[in-house]
């Protein structure tokens, strides 16, 4: 690891103008993808990750998805500093946010921030380039249909995948079902693009020590909002006074009820492919209970 950290403090004093010694190095945990560091000259310090050779594209795609989050001026996350690739390793710096506890306060203020983050209507669905969804490939190709865009850049290449890992039979045939009659649980709404997160589960949004709202490992596109607050939804959920303050900002469509279903889906699937058959059941009940409300 001596290799790649002298070439990380090489690279950051470079950028930053400012010579930075790493004399003080802290693997950190809660990552499933990646590795955690914090590094520190005893003045400044960062937060690393670090994953094989080939995440380094994933770097550079997380780097832009936080740059756009951070100019929309709605929510704060860890400025990107700088990335590369050494010893074998990629590695991404981002500034580094100590954080504390997720007061009830700084929670709602982020079910506010997220409703200003998602109000300038974007040019069209997708984004300017593909990026990853955890280390998944995910297809941002720009479309002015939004159903297309769930069906063909989300659901289908999730489902392919699920082949391929063998995951085949009823989630296959009715998850074709599913596809073919997805438009039924958009009548009546008609989604506009809104810059997203992406991946805003509990585990990527916190705050800070001075209480102050922030977000990170983001997916970033341009979709349906509804498609973040379900994510918001999934695997644990945030607090009350979070929705409370973004439907007070912001109320949502009725039919949301059914689409959070819909768009929590994609990131079951995608979990079903990362990391096995704990998450077959819970794909399949999805589609069924889909299905159900398109009888």
């Amino acid at each position: 690891m001596n290799d790649l950290w002298s070439a990380v403090a090489q690279r950051l004093s470079a950028v930053t103008g400012q010579s930075f010694t790493i004399r003080y190095c802290q693997s950190l945990s809660g990552g499933c993808i990646n590795q955690a560091w914090k590094i520190s000259d005893s003045d400044r310090a960062f937060f690393v990750k670090t994953h094989a050779a080939h995440g380094l594209a994933m770097f550079e795609v997380e780097a832009a998805g936080l740059a756009e989050l951070a100019a929309s001026q709605t929510v704060r996350v860890p400025g990107p500093v700088s990335w590369g690739s050494a010893a074998g390793l990629a590695w991404l710096a981002l500034d580094y946010l100590p954080l504390g506890r997720k007061e009830t306060q700084a929670m709602a203020r982020l079910g506010q921030q997220l409703a200003a983050l998602h109000r300038p209507l974007q040019p069209y669905f997708g984004w300017r380039r593909d990026n990853y969804i955890g280390s998944t490939p995910q297809r941002n190709t720009r479309s002015d249909d939004w159903i297309e865009f769930w069906r063909e850049q989300r659901l289908s290449l999730q489902l392919e995948l699920a082949a391929k890992n063998g995951y085949g039979g009823g989630l296959q045939r009715q998850g074709e079902a599913l596809l073919a009659r997805l438009a039924g649980l958009f009548v009546g709404y008609q989604p506009t693009p809104a810059l997203l997160h992406g991946d805003l589960w509990s585990g990527n949004a916190g705050a800070t020590v001075d209480g102050e709202p922030v977000v990170f490992d983001p997916a970033v596109y341009y979709g349906d909002r509804e498609a973040d607050l379900a994510m918001t939804e999934l695997f644990g959920g945030f607090p009350a006074c979070f929705y409370a303050a973004y439907r007070e900002a912001w109320p949502l469509d009725a039919g949301y009820v059914q689409r959070r279903m819909l768009y929590n889906l994609y990131h079951v699937l995608n979990h079903l492919n990362l990391f096995g058959g704990g998450y077959l059941a819970q794909a399949e009940r999805l589609i069924a209970q889909l299905l159900a409300e398109l009888r």
